[in-house]
């Protein structure tokens, strides 16, 4: 390229930046996302996540961690209703129907738990974000101790699936929060 069209080029980006500066600082905001998701232990999971959202590119480590609790709060909430919807519905023994009962109560602790995290990050109380990221990853777990007490009911095969994935959705909210500074 001659100096002409390096000219342009430099009259272009700066001509954008002028008038729309977030075009000119994707690239830097995705070596941040790819930094923050390298602290994760599920390095995929958090940069499909974040890429998901429109916003990433424009958040710092506290507004990603942000975007990924309302990821796992959305996940939550669907696995609650998934199970309020098909399951539940479709259970004929009263013991089940009881356990899975217990069970979208758990899902639903647990987006309730992803909620109160994304207000003490709001208001830079990380400690208590942890905490409460720590409660929404093991609500799952009461569900599934729910079935190991009652051993003639099996625990439902679609169910472990959706419990991994918002497990390691918080653990990657951990991983982010252990970035900030508290």
């Amino acid at each position: 390229m001659g100096s002409t069209g390096l000219l342009f080029l430099f009259l272009l980006m700066s001509l954008l930046q002028l008038f729309h500066p977030q075009f000119v600082l994707v690239s830097g905001d995705y070596d941040l996302i790819q930094k923050t998701c390298r602290s994760t232990k599920y390095y995929d999971l958090c940069i499909s996540s974040l890429k998901s959202d429109p916003n990433s590119p424009n958040a710092d480590t506290k507004g990603l961690a942000m975007i990924m609790v309302g990821i796992g709060e959305a996940n939550a909430t669907a696995i609650s209703s998934y199970l309020s919807s098909q399951l539940v519905g479709s259970a004929n023994d009263s013991s089940m129907k009881k356990i899975l009962k217990e069970c979208v109560n758990r899902y639903n602790y647990s987006s309730d738990a992803l909620q109160a995290s994304l207000q003490a990050l709001t208001m830079e109380a990380y400690d208590y974000a942890y905490v409460h990221v720590i409660a929404a990853a093991d609500y799952p777990n009461a569900c599934r101790n729910s079935f190991k007490r009652c051993p003639r009911l099996p625990y439902p095969p679609e169910l472990g699936p959706r419990e991994d994935v918002l497990k390691h959705l918080c653990d990657v909210v951990l991983g982010i929060i252990d970035l900030l500074d508290w």
